[in-house]
């Protein structure tokens, strides 16, 4: 043995540290993937009994803006942030495919699976509006199958509810023949909402006196 190793002072020996283990690239591809085959489903998910998709430009707002509102959004609504290409995945070969002109850019999807679309839109105006966000308007939307842009967006904000719905069928059948015509004339989107309400409303007298 040397004379260096036989006074080797062992307090100063030191130990080999393991370098940090990383998941291999293909762990993490897989990962990746899975990941975002889990996001394609949730939006599909969400696309089920969906009556209106609308995208809104996230761009800038904070985690916490988030939270904040979604606890705003009727139960009815579910706000979702995925990447575009995903979405694109989602929807395709379904009426949803309108949506293709909002595929640019950061956006955060609003889902509503309510007929009442004037209310699921409200909570993200007021939101918008108390927190000045000008610049994170809605980008577009699908009502319907048809696709309405930034500014065609007065349109869905303004349909009837279900109650202004039952008052106008009411009001129609009680008036003249005139105005039973005019209801019947009008678009076929209010015209259907107004039958379908109207159908509601029997089947919930129905059951009224059933018990």
């Amino acid at each position: 043995l040397s004379l260096k190793s036989l006074f080797k002072n062992p307090f100063l020996t030191t130990t080999r540290r393991r370098r940090p283990q990383f998941p291999s690239t293909k762990i993490q591809a897989a990962i990746s993937r899975t990941k975002k085959e889990e996001t394609v489903e949730k939006v599909k998910e969400q696309l089920e009994n969906c009556h209106l998709v609308a995208s809104i430009g996230y761009k800038g707002l904070t985690v916490s803006q988030f939270q904040e509102l979604r606890t705003q959004l009727p139960e009815t609504s579910r706000l979702l942030v995925a990447k575009n290409t995903l979405v694109l995945k989602a929807i395709e070969g379904t009426k949803w495919e309108a949506l293709k002109p909002c595929a640019k850019g950061m956006n955060a999807w609003l889902f509503v699976h309510s007929e009442e679309i004037p209310a699921a839109l409200k909570p993200y105006r007021t939101f918008q509006k108390e927190k000045k966000l000008e610049d994170n308007d809605f980008t577009g939307a699908v009502f319907e199958g048809k696709f309405y842009g930034p500014e065609e967006f007065k349109s869905l904000e303004n349909l009837p509810t279900r109650a202004e719905i039952y008052s106008q069928l009411l009001g129609a059948i009680k008036g003249p023949a005139s105005a039973v015509v005019g209801t019947i004339q009008a678009p076929a989107r209010n015209l259907v909402m107004v039958l379908k309400a109207y159908c509601n409303k029997l089947e919930e007298e129905g059951e009224g006196v059933g018990q």
